[in-house]
């Protein structure tokens, strides 16, 4: 089977049962669970599923939001990774979290020469190092691989203290003005706030669905961002919330087509 076919059946089976696991889809489509992981990775950046420990889920929305299309939800990604790439500078150390939108990110960054990227995202690290540039340095932390392709764990904490980013790149999973920015599992959670107190400065990347959403673990504080990008949809509330706490909320314009 080809992997836009495995694709398109896992996908057919995230959206029927709202979720699926690796282990699970290993059995069925006779593959190894990395194959899986990677399959799941191409969803993710496509913002088709969202990854969580262990396999995947439907993509969340806020309570009473439309149902979003696959393309808009692209767009979006897009439109955000797109004004954060702009803030990128040859000579810069950034760092990047696992996420559907970092994995845009990663790829957009691809025309930055001397760039070094560390990350614990066996994706982006994937992405990173597929780079053109020569001079392309990819730090990948140490650590136990987690569910979501993730290295996780104590050495993944150890591995990033002592180091000095220009900038973090963080996604997440849910912003709330209790809890801050959030995600869904405890030991990715470590590694991620370990990422943000690396930077010198916190690029928080959300679309606007991430509102009033929480997980299970708060990484960051709203104050801690030195930039939120969001988009367009970002409702009124949530725009005086934030700008009341982040240093600086950019939303950008989102065509359908991805481009600004």
């Amino acid at each position: 089977m080809l992997a836009r076919q495995r694709q398109a059946v896992i996908l057919e089976e995230t959206r029927r049962a709202g979720a699926v696991r690796v282990s699970d889809l290993v059995s069925r489509l006779g593959v190894s669970d990395m194959t899986i992981r990677r399959d799941l990775d191409v969803l993710a950046g496509r913002g088709l599923v969202e990854k969580v420990y262990g396999g995947a889920t439907t993509v969340t929305r806020p309570e009473g939001a439309e149902p979003d299309t696959c393309l808009e939800t692209r767009a979006r990604h897009e439109a955000i990774a797109r004004e954060a790439a702009r803030r990128v500078r040859p000579g810069h150390a950034i760092g990047l979290s696992s996420s559907a939108v970092t994995n845009v990110l990663a790829r957009m960054l691809d025309p930055v020469p001397k760039l070094t990227v560390v990350t614990n995202s066996l994706a982006v690290a994937d992405i990173a190092a597929a780079s053109a540039q020569p001079d392309r340095v990819v730090i990948l932390t140490g650590g136990v691989r987690g569910g979501t392709d993730v290295l996780v764990g104590p050495l993944a904490v150890q591995s990033l203290r002592g180091l000095h980013l220009d900038l973090v790149f963080l996604g997440v999973h849910g912003i709330c003005d209790r809890a801050g920015f959030t995600v869904p599992n405890l030991t990715e959670s470590d590694a991620d706030r370990a990422l943000v107190e690396a930077g010198r400065s916190l690029v928080v990347l959300a679309d606007h669905t991430r509102w009033a959403t929480a997980g299970i673990s708060t990484v960051a504080a709203l104050s801690e961002a030195d930039v939120l990008i969001s988009d367009e949809g970002l409702p009124q509330n949530a725009r005086e919330v934030l700008s009341a706490h982040v240093g600086e909320l950019v939303t950008v314009p989102v065509r359908r087509d991805g481009h600004r």
